[in-house]
């Protein structure tokens, strides 16, 4: 019996089919449903076509990978992919890493134990860019966003009479990561209510999985994090939603999967199966209707460990989103945001960067070939906030914020 990712090529290639045949014969315009594939069949068994698709790529210099993933529901294409199928469906064998945190996830990858990852939005520019300073500059590619929105701002039970951010003062709030949206969006939120992240509160950085435990000894008053660990705190009475990131910036990047430069260069159609396993993923996962079978093929413990019904929760909740399209001017605005407080110093080809490390054009290309829908273009404007940001003028933007840390090179 076909699985998940049988049935999701099936999909798209008799998409693709159907699209090439009536825009050549007039004759079948207007037939519908079984009637249209049909009708198809007689001039290009659709069949035949599936065999096709699977063959005409190139021979894959690595079948073999090892891909690491922190335990969240951000990683959800990566880890659903194995157990339901779209790996193997590329042609893959691949072994799933649970990793405790990203420090490691990324001296992993620097330590090539990893052939790929899921990584937070911003590690593969940090990453690209040697951060932190010191580290060395490693060029890392991001093939395909994971997931977007799925953060939620978590506090304390203690606090639910306390909501208005500029009271806040003193408060010990956590991120998963420094080079993280959850970071971003964190320092963002609070500078626009005027305070200064650095010095009105105290930010620390916890691995995701201890962030409720962390919240329960009260050591924390929140975190922004990401899910299960916000649906978690709810369910055991520990803590409230304060805000969802997606009420912040609706279709904010999250995680993404990362991959090095040397990989892409030297096994290019292994990284193009890899992409297409994860865009296929991410596609199912996009349909809301298959999320409760999702939540159960990522719920068991050598996955996300969690009870499936908090995954349903999750999953099934208005902040989910799938999204595999790394656009350019989302790292444009991760990047301005690393300069604001100080990640980045000294100038910054912007665009460059942007376009060195999210792999916008083969992403549009390989989601094309899978029929899915990829922009024409790869830069956007993005409300954050309620402000707009024009990936044409980050200067400006960057120059626009009166909380910031003015370092000089």
């Amino acid at each position: 019996m076909n699985g998940p990712a049988e049935r999701f090529v099936d999909r798209m290639v008799e998409a693709a089919v159907a699209r090439a045949v009536v825009g050549r014969r007039g004759v079948l315009r207007g037939v519908g449903g079984s009637e249209l594939l049909s009708a198809i069949g007689a001039f290009f068994p659709v069949t035949t076509a599936k065999v096709l698709a699977q063959e005409a790529r190139g021979a894959l210099e690595k079948k073999e990978l090892r891909i690491g993933f922190v335990p969240i529901a951000c990683a959800t294409p990566v880890i659903m992919a194995e157990p339901m199928g779209f790996y193997a469906m590329q042609g893959l064998q691949v072994v799933l890493v649970k990793t405790p945190g990203w420090a490691l996830i990324r001296d992993m990858v620097l330590n090539r134990q990893f052939d790929a990852s899921h990584m937070l939005s911003p590690m593969p520019l940090a990453m690209s860019l040697g951060l932190p300073s010191g580290s060395g500059r490693e060029p890392t590619r991001v093939a395909a966003i994971e997931s977007g929105n799925g953060q939620a701002l978590t506090l304390h039970s203690r606090h639910k009479d306390n909501r208005d951010p500029r009271k806040w003062k003193g408060m010990k709030l956590a991120v998963p990561f420094e080079y993280s949206m959850q970071d971003l969006l964190l320092r963002y939120y609070l500078a626009e209510h005027g305070l200064d992240p650095d010095a009105d509160v105290e930010l620390r950085v916890i691995p995701p999985p201890e962030m409720v435990a962390s919240l329960k000894t009260g050591s924390i008053d929140g975190y922004l994090g990401p899910e299960p660990f916000n649906q978690r705190a709810v369910h055991e009475e520990i803590g409230f939603i304060h805000l969802r990131s997606k009420d912040l910036w609706d279709g904010h990047p999250c995680c993404a999967l990362g991959v090095s430069d040397s990989f892409v260069k030297e096994n290019p159609n292994t990284f193009a199966a890899l992409f297409r396993a994860i865009a296929s993923a991410a596609a199912h996962a996009h349909v809301p209707e298959n999320r409760k079978e999702i939540a159960k093929a990522i719920a068991p413990a050598s996955y996300l460990n969690q009870p499936v019904p908090v995954l349903e929760q999750v999953l099934i909740g208005r902040s989910a989103g799938f999204d595999p399209f790394p656009w350019h001017s989302m790292a444009v605005w991760i990047l301005t945001q690393l300069k604001r407080w100080g990640y980045v110093k000294g100038d910054l080809d912007y665009r460059a960067v942007a376009e060195q490390v999210f792999l916008a054009s083969g992403a549009r290309e390989r989601m094309r070939e899978l029929g899915l829908p990829a922009p024409e273009k790869t830069y956007a404007q993005h409300q954050v906030m309620g402000k707009t940001f024009d990936p044409a003028r980050p200067e400006e933007y960057l120059n626009g914020f009166a909380i910031r840390r003015r370092i000089h090179p």
